[in-house]
């Protein structure tokens, strides 16, 4: 079974992405950073928060669930704002989305929020809202359950330092792991969680039981060359049971976002 996490940026490189997400085509994708404006039929709208400005897909999530149209999609939008075609403004949803496969077994399910409350009128004041969610299938190719939870960690303005808010966003993470897990599941936790690998969070995650992958597999970052700033990780996959792992990797190229995709084989 394969497993993709990816911060979708958007669908700003919507022309490299979704090829990418249609030729993979994992068993589940982990997708944070996604677009859903129901009211609007445009291709882009843009993304303004002072001088943040971005073009923002403006249906990503219908997007990625037509390039997968052999998975189940769920989407957890963590607020409503507003995204702007020229001077109008435009009503969109913004949160996380899960894809599996449709031959894999949805046997169990969690959404919630591991910083904050939806906020349903503006994405509000920084940190914002962040939502998480998990699934619980059933792997036939290794005779077990395997519940994957991802979420999009919290992003502060000051940087990727520890703060009480990102330790109780860790253990909300793990609140949810646990929610949609049995004890003999293989449990996979993912996700943009936006802190360095000596973090807290991290800390706390494997203190839990959770082994990393990234760094334990030596790579050296999870971004880009679109990726301008300093500071080269925020995604992280962590498991359960380590000898469960067949492969693990983090793709460089092609470039889809300014994240790179997470791939898991169990």
């Amino acid at each position: 079974m394969e497993i993709m996490c990816l911060n979708g940026w958007g669908g700003k490189l919507h022309e490299q992405v979704l090829p990418y997400i249609e030729t993979s085509a994992p068993d589940v994708l982990c997708l944070q950073e996604v677009v859903h404006s129901p009211t609007s039929d445009k291709d882009w709208l843009t993304y303004r928060d002072g001088d943040h400005i971005l073009p923002q897909r403006a249906n990503f999530f219908l997007d990625v669930s037509r390039a997968l149209p052999d998975h189940v999609a769920v989407f957890c939008p963590a607020a409503q704002g507003v995204l702007w075609d020229e001077d109008q403004p435009i009503p969109s949803q913004w949160g996380l989305a899960t894809f599996v496969h449709k031959s894999v077994p949805i046997i169990g399910q969690v959404q919630g929020f591991v910083h904050k409350d939806f906020s349903p009128v503006g994405y509000g004041d920084h940190p914002r809202s962040r939502s998480a969610h998990g699934v619980r299938i059933y792997d036939y190719s290794s005779s077990r359950s395997i519940s994957v939870t991802h979420m999009h960690g919290l992003r502060d303005l000051n940087g990727k330092m520890d703060t009480p808010e990102r330790a109780d966003q860790a253990q909300r993470l793990l609140d949810l792991s646990h929610q949609v897990s049995e004890p003999d599941d293989l449990r996979v936790v993912c996700g943009d969680f936006n802190v360095e690998p000596d973090s807290e969070t991290l800390r706390l995650l494997a203190e839990a039981g959770l082994s990393e992958l990234v760094t334990g597999h030596g790579f050296t970052s999870t971004r880009n060359s679109q990726y301008k700033k300093p500071g080269k990780f925020a995604d992280y996959m962590l498991v359960s049971d380590a000898l469960a792992v067949q492969g693990f990797d983090v793709i460089y190229d092609p470039e889809v976002s300014d994240h790179c995709p997470l791939v898991l084989t169990v």
